[in-house]
């Protein structure tokens, strides 16, 4: 699958459910947002099972904000509608590969019941 360009309102169908998507927040300015998107494409084509979507920050400045995107390109990855990887700086493909493999391996399991507990502290914080 190649990538896909997405808007704020495609954003929460995108990335929810169950499998794996990368979100690339980028824009057309942007020399190292420029350099990335050729390698984020080839590698899209390597894994036809992943969603790989693109935010063009110019047009989505609202998204953008609301996610905390301060610096891009900014790379998300999300399995199973859950936020598992989020870093600013353009990824040579050998990384992104990487990546890939690692977000492929986790115990999805053990990663929501950390979530929880993590919920579970933050509102025992605030009571």
């Amino acid at each position: 699958m190649a990538t896909v360009n997405i808007t704020g309102e495609q954003f929460n169908s995108t990335i929810r459910g169950e499998g794996i998507t990368l979100v690339d927040f980028w824009a057309s300015w942007c020399p190292p947002c420029m350099r990335f998107g050729p390698v984020y494409e080839k590698v899209s084509e390597a894994h036809p099972d992943i969603t790989f979507a693109k935010v063009d920050t110019e047009a989505e400045q609202g998204l953008a904000s609301a996610l905390g995107v301060t610096s891009i390109p900014t790379l998300m990855v999300f399995r199973d509608d859950v936020l598992v990887y989020r870093d600013a700086g353009a990824l040579p493909a050998k990384a992104l590969d990487s990546l890939i493999a690692q977000v492929r391996e986790l115990d999805m399991d053990e990663v929501k019941a950390k979530v929880a507990e993590q919920q579970a502290q933050a509102g025992a914080q605030e009571a």
